[in-house]
């Protein structure tokens, strides 16, 4: 029973995110980790295409040793090989049908696959550090349709990230950019113009 509690509680703040979220569109999740948000994402939206976007790459440097991806959690190379073999049997079905297409890249070099305006959402939650969320942001705005949106985790917390994703969505959400800017739950939701 703790265990149920615990996990509905991890998946409540990002029910705000999914309810905004259109039904039967294209959309990637950066982050993706063991894709338990990525699975959330299929039932709940039931896109016609998920990308799902991750290096699963271990990060030695010490700025990482809190992180998913390094440290003692992110554990090695191996791990986050296994992490991604993990991902792919997961949604085998899904990836044979062809409504999820994984990406194993960093995200910025993932971009480079999809032409502006391709997507309906994206939901950031890579790399936490500043540049990188900026760069995720200044990356896929173009690759989201006008009326679209992009979303994403951790907005308002500190963290091993020193609050580069506040610090990059705040400098990025702009009005003239963004025609809803939402925050609840330590999610952000932004409807492109």
């Amino acid at each position: 029973m703790l265990r149920s509690v615990i996990e509905f509680a991890a998946n409540a703040p990002r029910r705000f995110v999914l309810q905004r979220m259109p039904v039967g569109g294209v959309c990637a999740e950066i982050g993706v980790y063991k894709g338990s948000f990525s699975a959330r994402i299929m039932r709940a939206t039931r896109p016609r295409r998920l990308h799902l976007i991750d290096p699963w790459r271990f990060e030695a440097d010490g700025r990482y040793r809190c992180s998913w991806y390094g440290g003692w959690k992110g554990g090695s190379q191996a791990h986050m090989d296994a992490v991604h073999e993990g991902v792919l049997a997961r949604f085998r079905g899904e990836i044979a049908a062809g409504l999820a297409i994984v990406h194993r890249a960093p995200s910025a070099d993932a971009a480079s696959a999809f032409g502006d305006d391709y997507f309906d959402w994206v939901y950031i939650d890579g790399n936490h550090l500043y540049e990188y969320v900026r760069r995720d942001l200044e990356t896929f705005f173009p690759k989201v349709k006008a009326g679209g949106w992009i979303a994403g985790d951790d907005y308002g917390v500190t963290g091993w990230w020193d609050g580069g994703v506040t610090r990059a969505v705040d400098e990025f959400a702009t009005p003239d950019r963004f025609a809803t800017i939402l925050f609840r739950n330590h999610q952000f939701v932004l409807q492109k113009r």
